[in-house]
């Protein structure tokens, strides 16, 4: 797959670009209904022999928009969600910077410079997909502003027990523990990346040796707890189980949110490497201990029942 990075404005001439179908949205997640608009445009590109396309933009459209707000946290943050298209079998990916400049074009001005100039003669997006200052354009009004070369294809909403499958949605249930429901609407479970960095060693001297990861912060982070994982060591699998908060037991920091796993059966050095973790199920909340020994029970009643988790769903 080609990435290629764009700025209002650009230099791509139409000429120069292969005629494309493209999907068009922002996909933080690439969930359910994100693959349906982009799956949609893989299949007229087939069926046309035309070339493949998603457009998408960076940083989330509130950075910009929003005066209070300096970050966003993703569920794919970028490199995440280029990883994802990619595996989908898009040809090729346009990664439009969200700025200032961007957010005022009216809808024929981004049509005109973001579809038309790349040679876009198709466009698939869902049916909530706004563009232009303000979110002035829609999929109801954007025949106002094309002319006759451009198809419009709009994906209608997608929905599971009754409610629409979207990011936001996404988030509540992680907020909220529910892993299941986030795999779902996903369709795969919840993931990070992170690179082991050295702790305070103490899991070792306890029987519970964890990886500790370093935590971008351009990450969505699922409720503070304790969670069945599977974690991606290289092109191993392995089960496991997370502790994602503050070590109460030992630190008074509320500030810096730890993320802490001991991965079964596995004695490796992997310090420095960046390691997948797979969010499968909520165990229980934190929890402050009195001492070492309550900490080490609680630990072993959590190794048993996530074990049993992974021994069920197998």
């Amino acid at each position: 797959m080609k990435v290629q990075s764009l700025v209002y404005p650009h230099d791509f001439e139409k000429d120069n670009l292969p005629d494309t179908v493209a999907a068009i949205g922002f996909f933080d997640g690439v969930h359910k209904g994100h693959r349906a608009v982009i799956q949609q445009a893989i299949n007229i590109a087939s069926q046309t022999k035309k070339e493949s396309a998603v457009i998408t933009f960076d940083p989330h459209p509130s950075v910009v928009l929003q005066k209070k707000k300096d970050s966003v946290r993703y569920i794919t943050p970028i490199e995440d969600k280029i990883k994802k298209i990619e595996a989908l079998g898009v040809e090729r990916l346009y990664i439009i910077r969200f700025d200032q400049s961007l957010a005022k074009l009216t809808p024929i001005e981004f049509i005109n410079h973001f579809i038309v100039t790349l040679h876009i003669t198709h466009l698939v997006a869902g049916f909530d997909f706004t563009f232009g200052h303000k979110g002035s354009g829609n999929m109801d009004n954007i025949h106002e502003f094309i002319g006759n070369e451009l198809e419009i294809t709009t994906i209608g909403r997608l929905d599971y027990q009754e409610d629409k499958i979207s990011s936001t949605r996404i988030r509540n249930e992680l907020e909220q523990g529910n892993m299941k429901t986030a795999e779902i609407l996903l369709g795969r479970p919840y993931s990070l990346t992170g690179e082991v960095i050295h702790g305070d060693k103490r899991g070792r001297t306890i029987g519970y040796p964890t990886a500790n990861l370093l935590i971008e912060d351009y990450y969505f982070l699922p409720r503070i707890g304790v969670y069945a994982v599977e974690v991606e060591v290289g092109d191993k699998q392995f089960y496991g189980m997370a502790n994602l908060g503050y070590n109460p037991t030992f630190t008074d920091d509320r500030e810096n949110t730890k993320l802490e796993v001991h991965i079964f059966d596995f004695d490796e050095n992997i310090y420095g490497e960046k390691i997948v973790v797979y969010w499968k199920k909520y165990i229980r909340d934190e929890e402050k201990f009195s001492g070492i020994d309550e900490l080490v029970d609680k630990l072993k009643e959590d190794e048993e029942q996530t074990r049993d988790f992974f021994t069920i769903n197998e």
